[in-house]
């Protein structure tokens, strides 16, 4: 990790991009704005519908008990993400920075705890759940080809590398390429979606009902296993923050951030209510509880021969969300470098394709390493709580902001209602996991605290040695001559990076929701 320097500076480093060779460099280095309303729906469904869905049910069923529980789980789960996700259109409107909770942590509570945020996503967040959505796709592409029998764990490991390297590459080139990508399988995880819905009311109608005849059998009334299954239900609908993380790539973010929020989360989560009935009108609860893919035995059973149609389904899904994984999760990492979190070449962007190049390759990188880490779902354990840790306190921000700055402009403003429900549910979710399991979720705690030493000494230490110092610049100077790459140019960006959002003048009209 390099040394802090402020953005607002010119570094040593930095001279490098004045020679001939960079003759082409524009005169403003920036992302792109090419996103727009829908592309921020592709975004947001893409990343959203990912492998859960298809698989998830069976851990909501085998911790509510019965089948309305489940449902009413489901329905609680698209409610919450729902109200979270109104509350991050209200801080993404008024903060209009990219990095998603890195940027709301870091204006309201201050770079601490912005930077454990960036810690723990580093370690734990982004690389395993990118790694474990490539090893899903590989697995499910290559599931037809092996029958009954699982593929062989190298050509699984070997074909998720490819799959990143490859969207690596696209997120790299073009930026056109990466919202076609995400827009194209967003629809077409729709369209699968629709079609197990479809089949599912196909039977309903015709009288397949002795599913749902007894639904409420076996209710389960234990907090701590409705608690789970909330768990289990809320891991499907991960990711409806990630366009938050990308909020300086829309062309309008104050106008069409919160329209694609609002009108995303509930349709994904009337789309997992209906697909979950369609599931419980076709499988017994016992077939989908002893089903370790509750999609593929849908399938078995409504598709006959044409079954192989769900595992392409599901690859599928996870190949759209991977991509756009990759997509928000690299300018996580690129905002936090240029807030000087982390080495100041993560912050600098191609200046041939206009794309965070450096901070794609080190995402890359990362994901690929723990590909071969044999304890990665042990990893991802960790994250619900981590997650669930950090959404909380980024809500509590949207309060904090209310309280410490009230002229602050907010063009869209909700309801208290919004962020009072979800902290009442997320500090649930925060405390519970200490009584489940206090020594994984101490590990976890653990992990977040150890980035307050490296935030010392990386970040808070100025008079670091020269010889440090000259490392750091040789390093950041040999690597932009490689990918070509420039820093952000501070005039596009100085509008949002130096408001004072505690001024008594930093408010105008706020549009309550």
């Amino acid at each position: 990790m390099a040394t802090q320097i402020n953005s607002n500076k010119k570094s040593p480093s930095s001279s490098s991009v004045n020679t001939a060779e960079y003759s082409a460099v524009p005169e403003a280095v920036q992302l792109k704005k090419e996103l727009g309303v829908f592309d921020g729906i592709g975004v947001i469904v893409g990343v959203i519908i990912g492998s859960g869905i298809f698989v998830s049910p069976k851990g909501v069923l085998l911790n509510a008990g019965s089948v309305l529980m489940s449902l009413v789980v489901w329905m609680l789960c698209g409610l919450l993400s729902t109200f979270g996700a109104c509350c991050y259109a209200e801080l993404g409107a008024a903060i209009p920075k990219s990095g998603g909770e890195f940027a709301y942590l870091n204006e309201s509570f201050g770079p601490l705890l912005a930077f454990l945020y960036l810690w723990v996503a580093l370690l734990i967040i982004m690389p395993t759940g990118n790694a474990i959505i490539a090893l899903t796709f590989a697995e499910y592409i290559l599931q037809p080809f092996y029958g009954t029998c699982p593929a062989p764990h190298m050509a699984v490991k070997l074909l998720a590398v490819v799959v990143i390297l490859f969207l690596t590459f696209v997120n790299c080139y073009s930026m056109k390429w990466v919202t076609r990508i995400q827009d194209s399988f967003a629809f077409a995880k729709i369209v699968a979606l629709l079609i197990i819905i479809g089949a599912g009311m196909y039977h309903l109608i015709f009288g397949s009902t002795e599913n749902l005849q007894n639904v409420t059998e076996d209710t389960s009334w234990n907090f701590s296993n409705i608690a789970l299954a909330f768990y289990s239900g809320m891991f499907s609908f991960s990711g409806w923050n990630a366009l938050n993380f990308v909020t300086e790539e829309m062309k309008n973010p104050v106008r069409d951030l919160p329209r694609a929020i609002i009108f995303s989360i509930p349709l994904v989560s009337l789309i997992y209510l209906m697909t979950n009935v369609a599931y419980f009108s076709v499988l017994t609860k016992d077939e989908i509880l002893s089903s370790s893919a509750t999609a593929g035995s849908f399938g078995d059973k409504v598709l006959g021969v044409m079954s192989w149609i769900m595992p392409l389904c599901v690859a599928l899904s996870t190949f759209g969300g991977l991509n756009g994984g990759i997509f928000s999760s690299s300018r996580l990492f690129f905002v936090g470098a240029r807030e000087g979190h982390l080495p100041r070449i993560v912050s600098m962007i191609n200046v041939e394709h206009s794309t965070p190049t450096p901070s794609l390759i080190f995402l890359a990188v990362m994901t690929i390493l723990y590909l071969w880490v044999g304890g990665i779902y042990v990893l991802i354990n960790f994250t619900s709580f981590i997650e669930a840790l950090f959404i909380t306190l980024t809500i509590s921000a949207l309060l904090y902001l209310r309280i410490r700055a009230p002229k602050m402009e907010r063009p869209i403003k909700v309801s208290l209602i919004f962020p009072i429900c979800f902290l009442f549910i997320g500090i649930l979710l925060v405390i519970l996991p200490f009584f489940q399991d206090f020594f994984e979720t101490g590990i976890a705690l653990a992990i977040t605290l150890s980035g307050i030493p490296v935030y010392v000494i990386f970040v808070m230490w100025k008079n670091k040695p020269k010889w440090m110092l000259a490392f750091s610049d040789w390093c950041t100077d040999a690597t932009q001559k490689f990918l070509l790459c420039a820093p952000t140019d501070i005039g596009s960006i100085e509008d949002i990076t130096n408001v004072d959002y505690f001024s008594d003048d930093s408010g105008k009209a706020n549009k309550s929701l």
